[in-house]
């Protein structure tokens, strides 16, 4: 469907895939409303939010005026946070239990070394819940023997029992308490990650499968509506849950000719996280298939500066399924370095947590990526990049030891 009438507001659905987030998303609306308006009145657009009318998934509408265009855009929210909510370990030794098991998982399978190759960005990440969760044992063993060597210097065998009790206490309770500021470490956070990606080596577990499922049904339904477009868009983690809706999607014959135009915009992907695993091979073919769809248009955005991201490294390709003819996605970069002034650059570059969420705020120096002109601007995600050279990866070698073949 084309979006060339300028006297008829251009329409768009927008469906937000969260990456692995316990929080209710109306995180997410909050953090539009307030980046929206910061970036239309920096770029000198008009944009403003609503709350959502009619059934269906948690969203709000949004209504702008960009480039003397009107648009009007409903934005949805794919929810996940229950299945990441129940996922999560409920206790402190659970939790150590589940990084043992996900290390052997990355290192016995060969997937940390491959990743290695990688940027080592996100690598220092998944290595950090470990690093610090270890470091917090060891903290909580080194309090536990000094408050039992104290107690053992004094006279009389019941203070060494005592010592021992009290140790054994005061150590859990270190524990405890570094659990309980884990919004300040993240490391039980980022460890629950990893491990629930890792957990099937690299499959999907069923109940993610199954709501993968009612995602499909949301845009396919969408795909059948007076729309110009419908633009999926997948942070972190769920850039590849979008690559595998939508290489679903698209083998069912769902995206109607003559219909909205198809647009996946995948930010601050962590897709060799997973696909790198042995048991991913849904993931690769799925991959493998999306690259040379021409149902759709993928642009794949990221930033050298987001540590958490596999920054500029084609999903594709680096996964070892590329084929011959592929199209998608085309990368670049968000270069928070030249579209953040420098205070701001100083103010954001150590909070590594807030600069992976960068891709869905506002820029005080933007350049083509806006993601407030992407998901509420009057052009298409193919006809806002249809200028652009299709790019390689910074980082382009096939490094998996999967193939083309494997992924078929």
């Amino acid at each position: 469907m084309s979006s060339e009438r300028p006297d008829k507001p251009f329409r768009r659905r927008v469906f937000y895939i969260p990456g692995y987030d316990p929080i209710h998303p109306r995180r997410y609306r909050e953090l539009y409303r307030k980046e929206g308006a910061a970036q239309a009145a920096i770029s000198g657009y008009e944009i403003a939010l609503t709350g959502k009318t009619g059934s269906g998934p948690y969203g709000w509408d949004v209504r702008s005026v960009q480039d003397r265009r009107q648009v009007e855009a409903g934005v949805e929210v794919l929810v996940w946070s229950d299945i990441v909510r129940d996922s999560m370990s409920n206790t402190i030794a659970a939790t150590y239990l589940q990084m043992l098991r996900t290390a052997w998982i990355y290192v016995g399978s060969g997937t940390l070394w491959r990743l290695m190759r990688l940027r080592k960005g996100p690598v220092i990440a998944a290595l950090y819940p470990v690093v610090m969760l270890l470091g917090q044992l060891l903290l909580a063993i080194g309090l536990g023997w000094v408050v039992y060597r104290v107690a053992t210097l004094l006279p009389g065998g019941i203070f060494a029992l005592l010592g021992t009790v009290g140790g054994m206490a005061a150590g859990i309770a270190l524990l405890r308490w570094f659990r309980a500021r884990d919004g300040r470490f993240f490391a039980y956070y980022l460890m629950h990650d990893y491990a629930y990606s890792a957990q099937l080596r690299g499959a999907n577990p069923p109940a993610l499968e199954a709501r993968m499922g009612k995602f499909r049904a949301a845009i396919s339904a969408a795909l059948h509506t007076d729309v110009d477009e419908v633009l999926v868009v997948g942070h972190s983690s769920g850039a590849h849950l979008g690559v595998s809706v939508l290489a679903d999607l698209i083998r069912a014959g769902e995206v109607p000719v003559g219909g909205p135009s198809l647009g996946f915009l995948s930010l601050g992907q962590v897709v060799p996280m997973v696909s790198f695993l042995p048991r991913a091979q849904r993931l690769r073919a799925d991959l493998n298939a999306l690259s040379t769809s021409d149902a759709l248009a993928w642009v794949d955005v990221s930033a050298p500066g987001d540590g958490c991201a596999f920054a500029l490294c084609d999903p594709v390709t680096v996964s070892g399924v590329a084929p011959g003819g592929k199209r998608w996605p085309l990368v670049f970069s968000a270069a928070f370095t030249q579209t953040l002034s420098p205070a701001r650059w100083r103010a954001l570059r150590w909070r590594f947590f807030r600069l992976h969420f960068q891709y869905l705020c506002a820029f005080d120096r933007p350049g083509d990526y806006d993601y407030f002109r992407i998901t509420a601007g009057p052009l298409t995600l193919a006809e806002r990049y249809a200028t652009r050279a299709p790019s390689k990866s910074r980082i382009d070698v096939p490094v998996s030891k999967y193939t083309s073949m494997d992924a078929a």
